[in-house]
C-alpha cells in the first residue's frame, strides 16, 4: 500500500550507497518527497502546523486583549515551556522505545481536544486567561512528544543521505504556514461572526485530518527492544552527547540562542501594537513577513543541506539571527521593521533546520529520539525566559530588551564558532 521505508536499519549498505552518491551531488530541492511515506508524513506535519500557527495568532491576540501586558503575553509562552521542559526528556525517550506513529498519533488527537475545548468557550463567551495558560500547557506536552518523534521518524523514512533535505523541508513546510496560518487567522478574526473561536475550531478539523494522514504511516517501531528503565537512557543519552564535544556544542549554543532570540516571536504583537500602532492587521503582516523569509531561505538550503558547508551555514545563519533581532529592534518605521522581519524570519529557519541538520546527522540512529529531544530543550527555555523578558520589556522598554536579546545570540555565536572550529580540527 505504501512506498518502503528507506532506513539504514532495513536497507542493506549497497542499497543506501545511491542515496548517499545524490546527497553529495546536491539533490533536487525536493528529493525527499520522492519517498512516499516521508510524503504523507511531511502532508501531515504541514496540517499539524497549519493548526498550530492558526492558533499562535489567535492565542497571541487573544492574551493581549485580556492582560494589555508584555508579562501577559509571557505567561502564556511561559504555560508552554515548563511542561516541555519536563517532559521532552522523556517524550524522546519514547521515540527510541514506542511506536513512533502512535506517539504522533496521540499529540496530534491532544491538540486537537485542548483546541476543540478552548475554542467552544470562547464561542460561549466564558473564556478566560487561565484557559489559555492550560492550553498553552497541553500544547507544550504534546509537542514534547511530537517533536522527537517526528525528527526520529524523519530519519528512519528517508535514510541518512537525504536526511538533511528533508529536515530542511520540513522546516519550510512549517514556515510555509506561517504564512498561510496567520492569514487564515487574520481574516477569521476580523469575521465577528467568525473570531477567535472560530479560529480554533477550523484549527481542531485540521489537527484531525492530520491524525489521519499520520494513521496511514508504518508503525515506525525501534530497531530493538529497550532493556532498561527510561531514566537509564534518558541519562545513557546525556553521556552520549557530553563524550562528543561536536554534538555538545551544538546542543549548548543552540540552546543560549534559542532561549535569548526567539522569544521575540512572543512581542510580535505588543510590537505591532505598541511600536508602530498598526493592530492585529499589522501583527499579521509581521508575522506573516518572518515566514516569507523562512520559505525563501529553505528553499535555499534544500540543495545543500547535506553537503560539506552545512556548518558554515549554521553559523551564518546563527549569526543573522542575532543581528535579525538587533534590526527589528532598531527599526525606525513599520516598512523596516518588516524588512528586518524578513531577514529575522530566513535566519532563524535556516540556523534552526541546518542545526537539527547536523545534530541528527551526526547522532547515531538508536540516540535519535533521545538527542533530538535534548536539542529541544531549547524551545522550552525559550518559552519560559518569554515570561522574564516580557516583565523587562516592561520595565526598560521594549527596544532595549530585543536589543538585548539579539547581543546575546550574537555573542553565544561568536563563541562557537570559535569552538567549533577547534572541534573540528582535533
Amino acid at each position: 500500500m505504501y512506498g518502503p521505508a528507506v532506513s539504514d536499519a532495513a536497507v542493506e549498505p549497497e542499497a543506501l550507497e545511491p542515496v548517499a552518491v545524490a546527497a553529495r551531488t546536491s539533490p533536487a530541492t525536493f528529493a525527499s518527497l520522492a519517498v512516499p511515506d516521508y510524503r504523507q508524513l511531511w502532508i501531515g506535519n504541514v496540517l499539524s502546523f497549519l493548526a498550530v500557527q492558526m492558533q499562535v495568532i489567535a492565542r497571541g491576540w487573544l492574551a493581549h486583549e485580556l492582560t494589555g501586558s508584555n508579562a501577559g503575553l509571557g505567561g502564556v509562552f511561559l504555560a508552554f515551556g515548563v511542561p516541555m521542559l519536563l517532559v521532552t526528556p522523556f517524550g524522546g525517550v519514547a521515540a527510541d522505545r514506542l511506536s513512533k506513529r502512535r506517539l504522533l498519533l496521540a499529540a496530534q488527537l491532544t491538540m486537537a481536544v485542548s483546541a476543540g475545548l478552548l475554542g467552544a468557550a470562547i464561542v460561549a463567551d466564558v473564556v478566560a486567561y487561565w484557559m489559555l495558560v492550560a492550553a498553552g500547557a497541553v500544547q507544550g506536552v504534546a509537542f514534547s512528544v511530537l517533536g522527537p518523534a517526528r525528527m526520529a521518524f524523519t530519519g528512519e523514512l528517508v535514510g541518512p543521505g537525504l536526511l538533511g533535505n528533508a529536515i530542511v523541508l520540513q522546516q519550510m513546510a512549517m514556515n510555509g504556514t506561517r504564512v498561510l496560518g496567520p492569514s487564515v487567522a487574520g481574516v477569521l478574526l476580523g469575521v465577528p461572526a467568525v473570531g477567535a473561536g472560530g479560529v480554533y475550531l477550523v484549527s481542531t478539523a485540521l489537527l484531525v485530518v492530520a491524525a489521519g494522514a499520520t494513521a496511514g504511516l508504518p508503525p515506525g517501531r525501534p530497531a530493538t527492544a529497550s532493556t532498561t528503565s527510561p531514566m537509564s537512557e534518558l541519562t545513557e543519552a546525556v553521556r552520549y552527547v557530553r563524550a562528543r564535544p561536536d554534538l555538545a556544542l551544538l546542543v549548548a549554543t543552540a540552546f543560549v540562542v534559542v532561549v535569548a532570540a526567539f522569544p521575540y516571536i512572543a512581542f510580535l504583537p505588543s510590537i505591532a501594537d505598541e511600536l508602530f500602532d498598526v493592530g492585529a492587521t499589522g501583527f499579521g503582516i509581521l508575522s506573516a513577513a518572518t515566514a516569507v523569509g523562512a520559505v525563501v531561505v529553505s528553499l535555499l538550503l534544500a540543495r545543500h543541506a547535506d553537503g560539506a558547508r552545512a556548518a558554515l551555514l549554521q553559523r551564518l545563519a546563527g549569526i543573522g539571527f542575532g543581528g535579525g533581532v538587533v534590526a527589528l529592534a532598531l527599526a525606525p518605521s513599520f516598512a523596516v521593521a518588516l524588512l528586518a522581519a524578513v531577514l529575522l524570519g530566513g535566519a532563524s529557519s535556516g540556523y534552526q533546520s541546518m542545526n537539527n541538520s547536523l545534530v541528527l546527522a551526526r547522532t547515531d540512529r538508536a540516540f535519535h529520539g533521545r538527542v533530538q529531544a535534548l536539542n529541544m530543550l531549547s524551545f522550552s527555555g525559550f518559552g519560559m525566559a518569554a515570561l522574564p523578558l516580557g516583565a523587562l520589556a516592561d520595565a526598560v522598554g521594549l527596544r532595549v530588551t530585543l536589543t538585548g536579546m539579539g547581543a546575546v545570540a550574537l555573542v553565544a555565536m561568536a563563541v562557537s564558532s570559535v569552538a567549533g572550529r577547534r572541534v573540528d580540527a582535533a
